[in-house]
């Protein structure tokens, strides 16, 4: 018997091709949204995380101030002394790197590119997360006596050298030359946008004596081995430049710990939000689709007004009417959802790489939303089908 009601609900459809497919289009729509919506917002949620990986893994970032924008400057920076005090008291740092940031012009006979000079140690690499393509990082020597050496990021190589190998070759900086001792791989835009591969690292001392004019430290960079607590690191670095700052037990901090951690949760929580939100509002187009399921429905049991009483006066039961329209109702709706989720793969496939974000396939949105489309034939099948089946025999076949 339910073959027989699926052969006739396929038939039905059959006879009205164009009409169906134009019933189907609003539920093959709202699924295809849903779950592109889906899997683009869970590509960029991954990419997000990579990005931010790819900056340190247990990385944390001491900066003066207690916030960006007005009101940090206020906050005096860190000494050379702070970042020893660091190495030699936080015993689970593996790397502790003092940072120095000044923007330049860098210069390569007839190229000239706007970039960041970025003064630091050989710890910077490792906290960093940086490896090196080409060439080599700082020797102690040069670190000590404040060299003319900067290693450079992709970015800064292409705008200066093209495909050319930089390393041997000079750069001039302001009013000096320096040669660049080693090539960095690239890591592309970071989480906040910017791209990491626009950088020049000098030796720390260089940056200061020929660049920054001061002794002073922007930023240092603090890296926990594999294992180690982030949290009591934190708490440790917290309480060790409280005391050195000499701020008082009633005072707040005039200094910033973050997180890559922290930024990461908070960025992907981000994105969530947004995909949910991107994925409700086009959840309704679905609520849409179930309309025009029900208005074509209701047009149907008109015109088919004979042929049903001619049903019930040869023995059909109420019940068999109902599931014929109703089955007609899911087949339409289910059909919209196996398209829509084909048109939604392809959709994502092609957005993801345009959008230059990872692509991920996610089997339980597919499946929610191909159930959700089934579970809206029902819904809205129901009352006309109701009506089908509720139909006067006698009143049905005098229609016309």
């Amino acid at each position: 018997m339910l073959w027989n009601t699926l052969l006739l609900a396929m038939r039905a459809i059959r006879r009205n091709l164009m009409r169906s497919f134009l019933t189907i289009l609003g539920v093959v729509i709202g699924v295809a949204a849903v779950i592109t919506m889906v899997t683009l917002g869970n590509g960029a949620t991954r990419s997000v995380s990579a990005q931010i990986a790819s900056m340190g893994s247990n990385l944390l970032m001491v900066r003066p101030g207690q916030r960006f924008g007005p009101g940090s400057e206020a906050a005096p920076n860190f000494k050379l002394a702070d970042v020893e005090a660091v190495r030699s008291q936080i015993g689970a740092a593996v790397a502790v790197a003092p940072v120095v940031s000044s923007a330049v012009t860098a210069v390569n006979q007839s190229r000239n590119w706007s970039t960041v000079v970025t003064g630091s140690s050989n710890d910077y690499f490792s906290a960093g997360n940086w490896e090196l393509t080409a060439g080599r990082s700082f020797s102690e020597s040069e670190e000590r006596a404040g060299k003319a050496v900067c290693v450079i990021g992709n970015t800064v190589r292409d705008k200066l050298f093209g495909q050319q190998s930089a390393v041997g070759a000079e750069i001039r900086i302001k009013q000096f030359a320096c040669e660049v001792i080693g090539q960095l791989k690239s890591k592309g835009q970071s989480a906040m946008g910017s791209d990491q591969d626009d950088i020049v690292v000098m030796p720390l001392r260089t940056v200061q004596r020929r660049l920054s004019g001061s002794q002073d430290v922007n930023m240092i960079m603090v890296s926990a081995g594999s294992g180690a607590s982030i949290d009591s690191i934190k708490a440790e670095l917290e309480r060790l430049l409280r005391e050195r700052r000499k701020i008082g037990d009633n005072e707040e901090d005039n200094f910033r710990v973050m997180d890559t951690r922290q930024i990461a949760e908070t960025l992907t929580g981000t994105t969530r939000i947004l995909t949910m939100l991107l994925g409700a509002v086009a959840a309704v187009s679905l609520l849409v689709g179930g309309i025009g399921i029900m208005n074509i429905m209701l047009v149907s049991v008109t015109e088919r007004t004979r042929e049903i009483g001619i049903r019930l006066a040869i023995g059909a039961l109420e019940r068999e009417v109902l599931l014929q329209f109703l089955i007609e109702a899911v087949v339409l709706s289910s059909l919209g959802g196996v398209i829509g989720i084909a048109l939604a793969a392809a959709a994502s496939v092609v957005l993801s790489g345009v959008m230059n974000i990872a692509y991920v396939f996610d089997p339980s949105i597919n499946l929610i939303s191909f159930l959700f489309s089934a579970a809206i034939g029902v819904v809205f099948g129901y009352f006309p089908a109701r009506r089908a089946a509720q139909l006067d025999p006698i009143e049905a076949l005098r229609h016309e």
